[in-house]
């Protein structure tokens, strides 16, 4: 299970600061156990990135970086230390060959789709016809 305190950092801070494109995207290259989501480094070649990379490459401020836009992405749009997320010390930590974290990653962002996806269909329930 991940710790406690990287699903709070991801509930407080990458969450609410992710689009549902970036969101997305992370999904799809944990479900299929992408080599474009690396570890070790923000970011490597064209389209291989960490999970912040990721984020960053679907977010409206940070699209248009390359290299930095993971850090980037953190540092101003998440507001975390790139050097002290709890989220990127544990992926880095554990390493590609960790099936374990990357599942356990797949699921708390599929929770979050959920809940968005959820929060969508009130919304949309709640609307005047």
């Amino acid at each position: 299970m991940l710790p406690a305190c990287v699903l709070r950092e991801l509930k407080v801070s990458w969450f609410p600061n992710m689009t549902d494109a970036g969101l997305d995207r992370i999904i799809a290259l944990l479900e299929k156990g992408s080599p474009l989501l690396i570890h070790g480094t923000f970011a490597k070649a064209t389209a291989m990135g960490c999970l912040a990379t990721h984020a960053a490459w679907h977010h409206p401020a940070t699209r248009h970086l390359s290299a930095d836009a993971g850090i980037t992405w953190l540092t101003r749009t998440a507001h975390l230390n790139p050097a002290t997320s709890q989220v990127i010390r544990e992926w880095d930590s554990r390493g590609p060959r960790d099936w374990n974290l990357r599942d356990e990653m797949l699921q708390a962002f599929r929770t979050e789709q959920r809940r968005r996806e959820e929060q969508v269909s009130v919304a949309t329930e709640l609307q005047p016809v």
